[in-house]
């Protein structure tokens, strides 16, 4: 015997559950990769100033972009550029300190992380002299220790970076591998840049696998096809950046160790010319893909 179900409520129920499957995916997201994907505004650092802080806030907001990750707040306050990002109802995730004030002026670094209403507080380069050695190596990870302490203290998380430097070989595995040793899983964690990591020979999804519990986040990056890996420079050039998808990141393998060990957010970092075209179908990308 079938249960009589009035036209209108089957028709509404059809509605909620379309409109639930949809908004269960956000921007830059598939039914495979669950994101959540945000952008590092550095991306636009030539844009901001050539346009100014308001036109191009309000592009990443026409692309549908939730949660950023702030580079320069280009001559406002942390404060007046905490307001902008609220009216277009953006959340200011981490942001990129300099090595030098974490290492000097924590007290600072935790000011202007509140007036941006940050969760999290990273580094994107350990300063040092070339080569990157065991040295400068214990050094940076001592650094870290002591400032991530510091920033738990006050409620936020610290995460560095990788930049490539960090793969020299050592002992039976890298100068990473030391840091990350080096580094107390209390208060350190880690937001892996793909280019970066793929660029000097790594294997991003197994080092992902290698520490699980310590990433935050990750910078979605593709290495263009064709450039020669085992580089350790921290260097290459900016055309070598392309669009997700067009290079030689294997992005189901990546996702798929990224999720299992728990990364908090995904943010796209375009430094290429081109990043005005590549956003957009860096995003397409990820919301058609999957695995």
């Amino acid at each position: 015997m079938h249960k009589f179900i009035p036209f209108g409520v089957a028709v509404s129920a059809v509605l909620l559950a379309v409109c639930n499957s949809v908004s269960a995916v956000g921007v830059g997201e598939s039914e495979s990769y669950h994101g959540p994907t945000g952008l590092q505004l550095y991306s636009l650092r030539d844009q901001f100033k050539e346009q100014g802080v308001v036109p191009v806030l309000d592009i990443v907001q026409k692309w549908g972009f939730k949660y950023v990750e702030v580079a320069d707040t280009c001559g406002m306050t942390p404060a007046e550029f905490k307001a902008e990002l609220d009216k277009r109802g953006m959340m200011p995730v981490g942001k990129h300190f300099p090595y030098e004030r974490l290492r000097d002026d924590i007290a600072g670094v935790i000011r202007e992380a509140k007036a941006l209403g940050l969760m999290y507080v990273g580094c994107a380069y350990i300063g040092h002299k070339a080569p990157f050695d065991e040295k400068q190596c214990r050094a940076g990870a001592a650094v870290f220790n002591k400032a991530g302490k510091a920033l738990a203290g006050q409620g936020l998380k610290f995460y560095y970076h990788n930049h490539g430097y960090e793969f020299f070989p050592f002992g039976q595995g890298t100068l990473f591998d030391l840091l990350m040793k080096e580094t107390d899983p209390r208060y350190v964690y880690f937001q892996m840049d793909v280019l970066w990591t793929v660029l000097p020979g790594q294997d991003p999804a197994r080092l992902l696998e290698k520490y699980p519990g310590r990433w935050l986040l990750l910078h979605l990056k593709d290495l263009r096809k064709g450039v020669p890996t085992g580089s350790l420079s921290g260097k290459t050039e900016k055309t070598n950046d392309v669009a997700l998808g067009t290079g030689q990141v294997n992005w189901p393998a990546l996702f798929s160790a990224s999720q299992k060990v728990g990364v908090k957010y995904y943010f796209i970092e375009d430094e290429s010319p081109a990043v005005m075209d590549q956003i957009p179908q860096s995003l397409r990308f990820l919301e058609h893909l999957e695995f």
